[in-house]
């Protein structure tokens, strides 16, 4: 009989089903590709949200009652041991694990998640730590943390049916909320409407801001509503699905991205983009990207190659607008994104990346 390697994830943050869920949700799907039995510690099933949100499709994964909301700290271990590996997602807090192998996910630069107590440090004598992105590694390691990176994948299908017309459209995507590391949607839309008075060429754009959208934000994105008043050529795409998700990328011509924008990133690392799979998805779909200069996207946007990085408005402005009409570099600049993501971030790339890692 065929030994069957089990996989166990607990992400506290599971529901958001934003850009960490996302990635860590891919690193199982490498092991569902490999047969491992994956199981998911929740309150409920989500497997249809998840292929709905982002497309995956798994062939052994399991949500299993959530023994993390149990005190017990023995049925935990009872729990664990019959995994070969087990992977968490830290909101601050760390148990003892009797997983063969352990593996916490550093989603965020953010010091308070990584309280080196006495008690912490014993309690994770047999984790290891990984994290997406060099930007948040360097400040783990500050807080004497050490934490391997394993960047992304971006999906296949940016790399298929590539001959689509580009639209007249701004896009940005990213959670409809206001904390941490907010998009800054307001001033999105602001610096959208003051590009269309400073060049006529962009008077027939469009500007949609699509992301996921939690109850408890409806009030941020009601706001946002509000900030609009009824505008035609401002679009919000609350909750997306993935196929209409990967269209608008398609279609798009130009992807912004506001995420840690006037945020000191040395001071408040944790407000910034830590990585930004948005914009690199954007650069797969040969959008041209500007992402504000800070945080992750610094690591793989070449500023003028294969996109464009702004420190502030009047920056961005002065090369959108430069970009616009100069049409030999812009088919140059979506070329180079999407070769760059398609030879940096491919599936083939990261599941052996994945396996190195982890096996």
């Amino acid at each position: 009989m065929k030994n069957i390697k089990k996989i166990g994830l607990y992400n506290p943050y599971l529901d958001v089903l934003g850009g960490g869920e996302k990635y860590i949700l891919s690193i199982l799907k490498v092991f569902d590709d490999l047969d491992f039995q994956i199981d998911l510690f929740w309150k409920n099933n989500l497997k249809h949200k998840i292929k709905e949100r982002f497309g995956f499709q798994y062939k052994n994964l399991n949500f299993i009652s959530n023994i993390f909301n149990n005190k017990s700290i023995f049925k935990k271990l009872f729990n664990l041991c019959k995994y070969d590996l087990f992977f968490y997602v830290t909101d601050g807090s760390y148990f003892f694990s009797t997983a063969k192998k352990n593996f916490i996910y550093a989603m965020a630069p953010d010091k308070n998640l990584y309280q080196s107590t006495s008690l912490n440090r014993l309690k994770l004598i047999n984790w290891q730590f990984f994290t997406h992105s060099f930007f948040n590694q360097k400040h783990l390691n500050n807080w004497g943390i050490k934490a391997k990176v394993l960047y992304p994948y971006i999906d296949n299908v940016f790399f298929i049916n590539k001959n689509i017309k580009k639209e007249k459209i701004i896009l940005s995507v990213g959670r409809f909320f206001s904390h941490l590391h907010s998009k800054n949607h307001k001033i999105i839309i602001e610096n959208f409407k003051k590009l269309k008075i400073l060049n006529k060429d962009f008077s027939s754009y469009k500007l949609v801001l699509a992301g996921g959208l939690k109850k408890e934000d409806k009030n941020y994105f009601n706001s946002l509503k509000e900030f609009i008043k009824n505008d035609p050529d401002i679009i919000l795409k609350p909750n997306i699905a993935f196929d209409d998700l990967i269209n608008l990328y398609k279609i798009s011509s130009f992807f912004w991205h506001f995420a840690g924008y006037r945020i000191d990133e040395n001071q408040f690392p944790e407000k910034v983009e830590h990585l930004g799979i948005t914009p690199l998805e954007a650069m797969a779909a040969e959008n041209i990207v500007f992402s504000y200069n800070a945080g992750g996207p610094k690591e793989l946007i070449n500023d003028g190659k294969n996109g464009f990085l702004f420190n502030n408005e009047d920056e961005l402005m002065k090369k959108i607008l430069m970009i616009s009409k100069n049409k030999n570099l812009a088919i140059k600049i979506r070329k180079n994104g999407f070769l760059y993501i398609k030879e940096n971030l491919s599936y083939e790339k990261f599941k052996k990346n994945v396996i190195k890692l982890f096996l």
